[in-house]
């Protein structure tokens, strides 16, 4: 699991929580500061009414308040939206219900259009308090907000991490199948060495066998078993050096296979230098055609002999086209540019277009082997 972040667990554990608390802070600072301005503009409403007496002030700005409250569609979510109205002498004009009954009768305009104005002179203070509690709607839905994204988070940081770990376990994979086939070719070898030993080995047992039976026979005609003792010391030493010869072939086809394994990585690069070389020389020595990637890996792979009419062909193309025979046309139907095959020596295949400038475009080079690659090459141009 070391490619799960300790870091990024912690975060999406703690984050939710502190966002969620900070979010409540600035979304009450929010909305204490708008609806402050939007009641401080409304609050007393029209003061022509006030002026003329049809209206208490305390009534006007009950109604209006309470009017503005209720059209809050924060506040069935659970914004509770506290608000007083505090006259300049003190006198409390919003709640309703700390409101005094006036002495005035209602009836008369004049007295009302006093006492209003004296309130409205004195100064009218406005006091707004919002507050969201934590187990309302709208702070749920925060909550869950947050929680939300911290668990898509950690989602994604957990489908990285299971992306990471699978790339690992196929590379380890590829590594595992591409020893197993080096130990297969290792364990071939090793048979073929200890097949090889083996016939060596009875070879030199049923020598050992004669010399023993020839020196038991040399005890009693020492005289007369010198010579086939010295033939059979020679031969022995034959076969040892046979041995020894055997086993100078064996590390030195270990050499050849080292060497081998070292020249194909030195052929893969030689061919890219050859394929850049190739292009360039194209490049300056064909002015109007132009040459694809496809068919410079294609000529590199020729023999020297299709090489040299293969660029007959192309150098026909970039003086004169029409004198190039064309065998057939290889696409011709609607979707597909017109794209021609030209044979050169019998087995070679090379396939150009005219591109919109007129100019020849050569495709594709190969041989009859490969034709069916190049054709499928040439279909998904």
């Amino acid at each position: 699991m070391r490619y799960l972040s300790f870091k990024i667990l912690v975060l999406c554990i703690l984050l939710p929580p502190v966002l969620y608390v900070v979010s409540l802070n600035l979304l009450e600072s929010y909305l204490q500061k708008r609806y402050a301005t939007e009641i401080e503009n409304i609050y007393t409403g029209d003061t022509r009414a006030l002026l003329d007496g049809s209206v208490r002030l305390e009534d006007a700005v009950n109604r209006n308040i309470d009017g503005f409250l209720k059209s809050r569609l924060l506040v069935p979510l659970g914004v509770k939206i506290s608000v007083m109205v505090i006259s300049g002498a003190g006198r409390i004009v919003y709640p309703a219900s700390f409101v005094r009954a006036s002495a005035l009768p209602p009836s008369d305009p004049a007295r009302v259009a006093a006492e209003n104005y004296t309130l409205m002179d004195a100064g009218l203070k406005v006091r707004t308090e919002v507050k969201i509690g934590y187990n309302t709607v709208i702070s749920g839905v925060l909550l869950i907000f947050y929680i939300f994204t911290a668990v898509l988070l950690l989602f994604v940081h957990y489908k990285n991490a299971v992306g990471r770990i699978y790339r690992v376990e196929l590379e380890k994979r590829k590594e595992m199948d591409l020893l197993r086939e080096r130990e297969k070719e290792k364990a071939v070898r090793l048979q073929t060495l200890t097949k090889e030993r083996r016939q060596l080995k009875i070879e030199f047992d049923c020598l050992q066998e004669m010399l023993t039976a020839e020196k038991s026979r040399a005890a009693t005609n020492e005289n007369e078993m010198i010579d086939e003792i010295v033939a059979l010391e020679e031969q022995l030493a034959q076969n040892l050096d046979r041995q020894n010869a055997r086993q100078g072939q064996i590390q030195e086809l270990e050499e050849k296979v080292k060497q081998y394994e070292k020249s194909r990585h030195k052929g893969g690069r030689q061919k890219v230098k050859t394929a850049e070389a190739l292009k360039k020389r194209f490049g300056t020595l064909y002015k109007n055609l132009s040459v694809h990637e496809r068919a410079i890996s294609g000529f590199v792979e020729l023999n020297e002999e299709l090489k040299i009419k293969a660029e007959e062909v192309i150098h026909q193309l970039n003086e004169d086209s029409s004198k190039v025979t064309i065998k057939r046309k290889v696409f011709s139907r609607k979707g597909h540019q017109t794209v021609l095959e030209v044979i050169f020596a019998y087995r070679g295949r090379l396939y150009f277009r005219r591109a919109a400038d007129n100019r020849i475009e050569v495709l594709a080079i190969g041989t009859k082997n490969t034709q069916a690659r190049e054709l499928e090459f040439l279909s998904r141009l």
